[in-house]
């Protein structure tokens, strides 16, 4: 990609949405910059013809993500009545444009706490993972972990407070209680943080499909079920009564105990793939955010749950 083409460092402006958008040349289009992206630049933009989200790929992220993986992903999503319909993918340029879901809530973290929102919340879920859908990437997290190990070791960053070699020697050893086959993983979003979940306002649910949407497929793939649960759950950091009560809204009163043991044990993984990832956008992004705190306190609540599961379960890793 050349400079000339990318657009992560340009200003983005109706000219940039006429290049973008061709058949938008002439019309009055709104935009506006979207908060919340630490990888990526996200704009909604407006015109007689639509209402998009424009997202602009940021520095190197393809060290980690695969934008044609990504896009299979969202346009098997959307058939599924989980993700929003794809309108443009452009990997040459670095963007994805997909509609915008607009007449709508971002969830928060308190969201999740409040019971008349688990079965909301936990539709989507369900949805996906029973799809059948097959994704192309197969997102096994002891080798999702290893390999944002080794992209921090390959950009030469060394943050010798973390014992990294020593803890993901410990996630080997989880990993081969878990004894989890690829065969039984699922199709999963692997990043179900609560401003990933859109909720429908109830006085235009006549105008959409479904009354939630969760968006940003980057990480998605074929996983464990019980990794994206974890994910989610370490993500939103909720009570261990409403982390019970989503599983049990889940579980639909099939397999709670077994379901709530795996996504405990599974619960470390995500902690220490996205303290690894922080680490990484710490050396390579160009977007402010505090990206070494967000990654120690993964890393410390990863060490927090290797001992919890020892506790609860009698797993020592």
């Amino acid at each position: 990609m050349s400079d000339k083409t990318r657009l992560l460092d340009q200003e983005f402006t109706t000219e940039v949405c006429h290049r973008l958008l061709p058949e938008w040349k002439d019309l009055d289009i709104q935009i506006i910059q979207l908060s919340g992206g630490i990888t990526n630049k996200l704009f909604r933009i407006q015109s007689e013809k639509g209402d998009y989200t424009v997202r602009i790929y940021g520095d190197k992220t393809d060290l980690f993500i695969n934008r044609d993986y990504e896009a299979h992903t969202i346009q098997e999503m959307a058939k599924v009545g989980v993700a929003s319909n794809m309108i443009k993918y452009m990997p040459e340029i670095g963007v994805t444009i997909v509609e915008f879901i607009g007449d709508s809530i971002v969830l928060t973290n308190d969201h999740f706490q409040d019971p008349s929102f688990h079965s909301k919340i936990v539709a989507p879920i369900r949805k996906i993972h029973s799809s059948g859908v097959r994704l192309k990437k197969i997102f096994n997290p002891l080798v999702e972990v290893m390999k944002m190990s080794a992209i921090l070791k390959g950009i030469d960053a060394e943050y010798q407070e973390f014992d990294i070699s020593g803890t993901i020697q410990r996630l080997i050893k989880l990993s081969s209680i878990i004894n989890l086959p690829e065969s039984e993983y699922t199709p999963c979003h692997n990043d179900l943080l609560a401003d990933n979940f859109i909720l429908i306002n109830d006085d235009a649910r006549d105008r959409y499909a479904e009354p939630m949407y969760i968006i940003d497929w980057e990480y998605a793939g074929m996983a464990p079920k019980y990794y994206d649960m974890a994910d989610m759950f370490q993500e939103i950091l909720v009570p261990r009564a409403s982390e019970k009560s989503i599983v049990a809204e889940y579980c639909e009163g099939d397999n709670f105990d077994r379901t709530l043991f795996f996504i405990d044990l599974f619960k470390p993984f995500p902690d220490i793939y996205w303290f690894l990832f922080f680490l990484i956008q710490l050396n390579v992004s160009k977007i402010e955010f505090d990206y070494y705190n967000y990654g120690k306190v993964k890393y410390e609540n990863a060490v927090g749950n290797l001992e919890f599961v020892d506790r609860e379960y009698g797993v020592a890793v």
